[in-house]
């Protein structure tokens, strides 16, 4: 398993782009666009774009401003791209696995990018190695393209359509052809998928809203959980494929990933995350000085509780802001003197208090035990630490990279016993209820709370030792 043992956090792992306008500089406005969705992914992007005739991609290794170091692609006259950016899981972190994918089918070239993780990618990638496919990467994306291009259905937008009701678990997709963008929006709607619309009259679908607002496109509404949307010269047309029994929406969207600035299913994820910081103060009501975050994820529910409390809220963490993220595995030595390059701790504003400290989640509990540590050097008074995600048991199969269950600390310590680990005064992760109180516009039949609380909407693989999640990556 390689993580970032610096950043002990979840990662998502893909934010996904597409746009058809036919008056638009598509290659520049893609590169905008996945410039504000690089928080979704930051190990490799790529744009597919076409010339009226071909596709053809566009991709490489690290941060979108660094794939494209020496300028965009020129604008190729075909009135539609689609782009990505992706976060790698378990040796991924390879060339070959870069998105967008593009392939030749007998329907013609098609381009695609995917958010989320299939469940059932054993099955279906044994079946077409049986039937004699072959495979170019270890993403599950491709055994999607496989199945479009082997259904013997009369149109593209049927061997889509057919595929899509093949596949399990948790996709957003944005797909085209050399005319046509085609999104779509697994059944459950684990993964985030918006349509906008531009000022020259043209259609994009994003990850997320913020992409809108940096091209300055206006938000449409939400792609619906089994929605397949196909965009061309004759507008946007809409067909619902399949229906779930229920929505299931990701909770932790509105916890961690999505960026502050989105609306996601018609919840401001910053209120969201105010309001998390305000139900922690009303679950705990901790009698404290000054209350601070981990930044950047943890600022907006810590004000939050500053707010509900009264209790003043301080710049107490300062982040490096241009430490990149690394894939080795150092000792514990090595890791404090790293989290300290990334973290530094304000003495002036922590000696003598007594501290709230409020993150978005605690996976492995590394890193909070090492900034637990800064903050008693420092001189802090007392760390009470609140966390405004539910304990982390069980593992995600729909697109987080979580760890198998062994390496969650959460599945076999205590709060107790979490808090005793790494080093705070007193620990309290927010219940499911204020969780579902705080995302107040979805009700919490439709948010997916497995990682919680073991209830997984969907069948979900048999785990292996690795992660049955990580089958392909090992091949």
């Amino acid at each position: 398993m390689f993580y970032d043992p610096i950043w002990d956090k979840q990662h998502e792992e893909c934010g996904v782009l597409g746009i058809y306008d036919k008056h638009l500089d598509i290659p520049r406005y893609i590169y905008w666009g996945l410039f504000a969705l690089q928080h979704r992914g930051q190990e490799s992007g790529g744009i597919a774009l076409t010339d009226g005739q071909d596709i053809h991609t566009f991709r490489g290794m690290g941060l979108i401003s660094t794939v494209f170091a020496n300028g965009v692609p020129e604008e190729e006259g075909g009135p539609v791209g689609i782009g990505h950016v992706r976060y790698s899981t378990t040796g991924s972190n390879n060339p070959r696995n870069i998105q967008p994918l593009a392939v030749y089918t007998p329907m013609g070239q098609l381009a695609l990018a995917h958010n989320g993780n299939l469940t059932n990618t054993r099955t279906l990638r044994e079946e077409l190695d049986r039937g004699g496919a072959t495979f170019q990467t270890t993403m599950d994306s491709e055994i999607i393209v496989n199945l479009i291009s082997r259904s013997q259905k009369d149109t593209i937008e049927e061997r889509i359509m057919e595929s899509m009701n093949r596949i399990q678990g948790a996709y957003s997709l944005v797909l085209m052809t050399k005319d046509t963008l085609y999104g779509v929006r697994d059944p459950y709607g684990f993964r985030p998928l918006c349509i906008g619309r531009t000022d020259e009259g043209g259609w994009v679908l994003a990850s997320e809203t913020c992409a809108l607002d940096a091209i300055g496109a206006k938000f449409v509404r939400d792609v619906q959980p089994g929605e397949f949307v196909q965009i061309n010269e004759k507008g946007v047309k809409s067909t619902i494929f399949a229906k779930a029994p229920r929505k299931q929406a990701c909770s932790f969207e509105y916890i961690y990933f999505a960026r502050p600035d989105s609306v996601i299913d018609g919840q401001d994820v910053y209120q969201a995350r105010l309001n998390m910081g305000r139900e922690m103060w009303n679950e705990t009501q901790y009698d404290a000085d000054i209350v601070i975050s981990v930044p950047d994820s943890g600022n907006t529910a810590a004000i939050g509780y500053a707010q509900a409390s009264g209790i003043p809220f301080k710049h107490g963490l300062i982040k490096n802001r241009y430490m990149g993220r690394t894939f080795i595995k150092p000792n514990q030595k090595q890791r404090e003197l790293a989290v300290r390059m990334k973290l530094n701790v304000v003495k002036s504003v922590v000696k003598g208090k007594r501290i709230v400290m409020v993150d978005d989640s605690i996976v492995r509990g590394t890193t909070s035990g090492i900034i637990c540590k800064l903050l008693h050097e420092a001189g802090a008074k007392e760390v009470y630490m609140c966390v405004s995600a539910p304990p982390i048991k069980y593992p995600c199969f729909y697109g987080i990279d979580t760890s198998v269950r062994k390496e969650l600390i959460a599945s076999t310590f205590s709060v107790e016993q979490i808090q005793k680990y790494i080093g705070v005064d007193k620990l309290h992760f927010i219940s499911i209820d204020g969780l579902n109180r705080a995302v107040e516009h979805i009700p919490k039949e439709d948010m997916c709370l497995a990682c919680f609380n073991n209830d997984y909407p969907t069948d979900t693989p048999q785990a292996n030792e690795e992660g049955e999640k990580y089958a392909l990556e090992h091949k």
